[in-house]
């Protein structure tokens, strides 16, 4: 995959689509290419987070696993497939963070990794890139939650 390739991919997923070229070319400089098998994971609930992951092909299960007493298992969030963003939030706000669940990779995947640090720094510089990205994460995390108590819902 190319440097024109992975901006092509950062302009077209859901979190930064809002903004502009130079924008997207520089976050595209420290993105990382990582491609998973069906079945392997790209992190698992428990992991320390630093990235956030756009899915540039594939398709990939948000699993949070639950222990309610007699109940016991694993309930998928949501389905993320080309376009998609995960990972940790709290890196943008420069805080450690442990996963709240996992992402199972359902057939061969292939993902941009860009450390959170790495985008916290840009927007720090950037204040208007900055709010726009701080705009999209609020939206996302509505719709990430929403999806949540919809899947807890089904327990």
């Amino acid at each position: 995959m190319n440097r024109t390739e992975i901006e092509h991919i950062l302009a077209s997923c859901e979190f930064f689509k809002t903004l502009g070229k130079s924008d997207i070319s520089a976050i595209a400089g420290p993105c990382q290419i990582k491609t998973y098998e069906g079945g392997e994971y790209v992190f698992r609930q428990g992991d320390y987070g630093e990235h956030l992951y756009v899915i540039a092909q594939g398709y990939i299960h948000l699993e949070r696993s639950l222990d309610l007493g007699k109940q016991k298992g694993s309930v998928v969030i949501e389905a993320l497939g080309k376009g998609r963003v995960t990972g940790c939030w709290s890196t943008l706000l420069d805080m450690p963070h442990i996963l709240m669940s996992s992402a199972a990779c359902q057939k061969p995947t292939t993902i941009l990794a860009l450390k959170g640090a790495d985008l916290r720094q840009m927007m720090i510089g950037n204040t208007e890139l900055g709010f726009k990205i701080m705009e999209r994460l609020c939206l996302l995390l509505r719709d990430r939650l929403q999806a949540t108590y919809g899947a807890m819902e089904k327990i």
